[in-house]
């Protein structure tokens, strides 16, 4: 048996519900593509990273690897489906205004091709639909960034509330 070790780095802070009720999704978002505020465990563990903010529209890059391989020896589908859903969800937090949380209520994923260690870096791109007073929705693409090739895409509805900090009761 052929074995290989993985080690890597993440930001154990937690999110606090202070700083999303005191912040936009937008001015959220940019402190934490800055590292001023906690990032996304699930983003260091799958090694993809922010590259690209603004209002309603988000990008994350990351370059599979076999550490991510199914049995059947390509990147396994839930490794497409964490970068769409990050880049749906947060082109959705993007829009919120101060005081609004959200979560997934439906997430869509559609493969088009398969992925290896050879497919090299690849973009998703969310970008928002609609944004209403409880639901939002957006739609993502994943693509090749050097050869542009489609590999996955998707969308997902999220509902929208109001978040609630806790009482100092």
């Amino acid at each position: 048996m052929s074995q290989e070790t993985r080690s890597y780095t993440y930001d154990t802070r937690r999110m606090k519900l202070h700083d999303l009720t005191t912040h936009s999704g937008l001015e959220y978002l940019k402190k934490m593509f800055a590292g001023e505020f906690a990032g996304s465990p699930i983003a260091s563990t799958l090694d993809f990273h922010p590259v690209e903010l603004e209002a309603g529209r988000v990008v994350f890059e990351g370059e599979p690897k076999q550490f991510v391989f199914n049995p059947i020896g390509s990147v396994h589908g839930g490794y497409a489906a964490a970068l769409l859903d990050t880049v749906l969800g947060c082109s959705i937090q993007s829009m919120l205004e101060t005081g609004q949380g959200y979560t997934t209520v439906e997430l869509k994923v559609n493969y088009v091709r398969a992925m290896t260690d050879k497919t090299g870096f690849v973009r998703a791109e969310g970008k928002i639909v609609h944004v209403g007073k409880s639901l939002a929705t957006s739609e993502a693409k994943l693509y090749g960034r050097e050869d542009g090739k489609l590999y996955a895409h998707g969308s997902t509805t999220c509902f929208v509330f109001p978040l609630v900090p806790p009482s100092n009761t």
